[in-house]
């Protein structure tokens, strides 16, 4: 990287208000960071971290309130006085451009160029990339097409073309949502890298765990109003949620009494497409929680998506309550009570475009009908009792899936799947993005299904979230099951040794 920006940003947002039809989005928020500091920004999803992020980045204008940048009153901030002041931004949304190499995206409208023509100068800028991603940890390098990159590598691609800019104020929201302990770990200690150079950190995240590792103080937000703030000496995980939802949440990870009976989905030397070298042995039983970690690369989604018969299964066999079952396509998968709650859930578990009603119907369909119609009455029940019994938060049925908080989002596509009744559920990431509150209602939904007797299959990055829910933790490594671990084997030192091996 270059050199560090000398002088320390000073940034206060004072009385910040931003008013939409209908919603007070800020109601006279105030906050302030210097050169060093790392403020965590904590609120549930709604709670108006979003919005204050778009009034910093200069997308939108506050309603109220001053701004002061480096003791200088401005009304409101904008994209090209944003970057000029040394601010950059990582969004949660990640958007490349799949059809450009690495260092083009890091570098996009800040090429460096050469000659009277003014032709780009490649080789500088691959060596002003470079140290970027070393310092990052990547896998990837200058020249790799972006096009190729996993969601992972997608997420560091953004804090990439952050840094790039030498910030004074870095802003990170959600940005491990996708990253493995290891990354994290990595990304951690740059933040703490930047934040001893001078540069100011906002940080942003429904981790918890993180911000108290890492953050010296703690801002949070609660219904678009201040909701308190955290000294670094106060600032734990249930100090943290009381600000953030003004009430405890106790046995955040309660396990519900139930029991595991017969194996349900019985892996016999699978070997996927990605790993085909590797035959997968694996049980699953009814009322099991079974989580599968492991690396970023490690064969986890590719596994899920074998066996849900999206990508083909080059080798073994699989056994649906001890039956041989050839599934080779997604509606066989379906048919063997086999479902998939993808990871990322925009693209490949709903149709933003769509109602709330029309993707938790979606997959029922057939069950709805009656001589070949849909029973317009019957969808509007089964989305009714969908909404009621997953806790699904809107004013309407009606409303696009693309309007909704991404808990409410991972919910609908968890009622989707649910009204099939399945025997099989792999959830893939099932908490990425969405907030402590909404994550223990979709643990409490967990474990009410296990109760049912329904085996879960739970692709987790998140050393917590794998720890507190599972009854069983296989781990990946390169492929293959590196080992099985108990419930009283479960620690963090005990996943990584199986993760790294």
């Amino acid at each position: 990287m270059t050199g560090m920006r000398t002088k320390d940003i000073a940034l206060d947002l004072v009385g910040i208000t931003k008013v939409y039809p209908g919603a007070v989005a800020l109601n006279n928020v105030s906050l302030s960071i210097r050169g060093g500091e790392v403020v965590g920004l904590i609120g549930e999803n709604g709670a108006g971290k979003s919005t204050l992020m778009k009034v910093l980045s200069g997308a939108v204008a506050p309603d109220e309130g001053r701004i002061i940048l480096d003791g200088e009153a401005v009304t409101a901030l904008t994209p090209a006085r944003v970057q000029e002041r040394g601010i950059a931004l990582v969004h949660q949304e990640l958007n490349p451009f799949s059809n450009l190499d690495v260092t083009a995206n890091v570098l996009l409208g800040r090429e460096i160029r050469r000659g009277r023509f003014g032709f780009l100068d490649q080789a500088s800028m691959e060596a002003k990339v470079a140290p970027i991603l070393a310092l990052l940890g990547a896998r990837f390098g200058p020249r790799d097409a972006v096009a190729n990159l996993s969601l992972a590598d997608q997420q560091l691609l953004e804090i990439a073309r952050a840094l790039s800019i030498d910030p004074r104020l870095l802003i990170l929201d959600e940005p491990t949502s996708s990253l493995t302990l290891s990354e994290t770990r990595r990304l951690l200690d740059v933040i703490r890298e930047l934040s001893a150079a001078g540069v100011a950190i906002l940080f942003i995240t429904h981790r918890l765990a993180e911000i108290e590792d890492v953050a010296t103080r703690v801002v949070a937000l609660r219904d678009g109003c201040n909701a308190g703030n955290l000294e670094r000496h106060a600032i734990t995980k249930d100090a943290m949620i009381r600000l953030m939802i003004g009430r405890d949440v106790s046995q955040f990870y309660e396990k519900a009494a139930h029991d595991i009976g017969m194996p349900v989905l019985e892996l016999k030397g699978l070997r996927t497409q990605a790993y085909p070298q590797h035959a997968i042995d694996l049980c699953l039983r009814a009322g099991e929680v079974l989580c599968l970690t492991g690396l970023v690369g490690a064969g986890r989604t590719e596994l899920a998506r074998a066996i849900f018969g999206i990508d083909p299964v080059v080798g073994g066999g699989i056994e649906i309550d001890g039956r041989s079952h050839q599934v080779q396509s997604v509606p066989e998968a379906i048919a063997a009570g086999i479902c998939l709650v993808p990871e990322d859930r925009k693209t490949e578990g709903l149709f933003l475009d769509f109602s709330i009603l029309e993707n938790i119907a979606m997959a029922s369909h057939v069950s709805l009908s009656r001589t070949g119609f849909v029973d317009d009455a019957a969808e509007q029940s089964l989305a009714e009792m969908s909404r009621q019994k997953l806790n699904i938060k809107t004013a309407s049925l009606q409303r696009a899936a693309a309007e909704m908080s991404g808990g409410n989002q991972q919910k609908v596509v968890l009622a989707k799947w649910l009204a099939m009744k399945p025997r099989i559920i792999i959830l893939d990431e099932p908490t990425r993005g969405i907030d402590v509150g909404a994550k223990a209602e979709v643990y409490r939904l967990m474990q009410a299904l296990a109760a049912e007797g329904v085996g879960l299959l739970v692709i987790s990055s998140d050393m917590e979230e794998v720890i507190g829910i599972s009854d069983r933790v296989a781990v990946m490594c390169r492929g293959r099951i590196a080992g099985t671990l108990g419930r009283d084997q479960l620690t963090e030192e005990n996943i990584l040794q199986l993760a790294v091996e």
